[in-house]
């Protein structure tokens, strides 16, 4: 029996690991975490000074990036700005928001994501339902497929 834990609201780049971890034991993924903390080691920290640790309110700032195993490849970098950039077999989905992140995963492999073409104007596009009618789209770069995008051509 599969428990699903909804996480209507991450409030920290933490709970989105720990949910992130939840998908990955659900679905019998690897997954590595590399954890930044402090603003001198964030990557999108302008607001601190030069070597600053804390933010101006006197927070710290943690990012952590995520890969989990299996196929499709996936990374997942949470900010601690409240969203997040995943990675689907090389496409990139910027500024997803922290709380979409578990949707967003389930969706990708509990296959409901999939790719559709167009002939005018041409490309494909690999399409991320979530619940809610919520979905995101991005065009897949290049001409060539990878196989796992390959089999979800609808």
């Amino acid at each position: 029996m599969i428990v699903r834990m909804t996480h209507p609201h991450l409030p920290s780049t933490e709970a989105a690991v720990t949910a992130i971890r939840e998908i990955a034991q659900e679905f019998g993924l690897e997954m590595t975490v590399t954890d930044d903390i402090g603003a001198d080691q964030t990557s999108r920290r302008t607001s601190s000074g030069a070597f600053a640790v804390l933010d101006p309110d006197g927070s710290l700032p943690h990012e952590a990036y995520v890969e989990l195993g299996g196929a499709p490849s996936v990374t997942v970098q949470v900010f601690p700005e409240d969203d997040a950039r995943i990675t689907v077999d090389g496409i990139e989905f910027a500024d997803v928001p922290r709380d979409a992140v578990p949707a967003f995963l389930r969706s990708v492999h509990g296959g409901l994501a999939h790719v559709k073409g167009r002939f005018f104007p041409p490309g494909w596009w690999l399409i991320v339902p979530l619940p809610g009618d919520e979905t995101y789209k991005e065009l897949v770069p290049g001409a060539s497929l990878t196989s796992w995008l390959n089999s979800r051509v609808r």
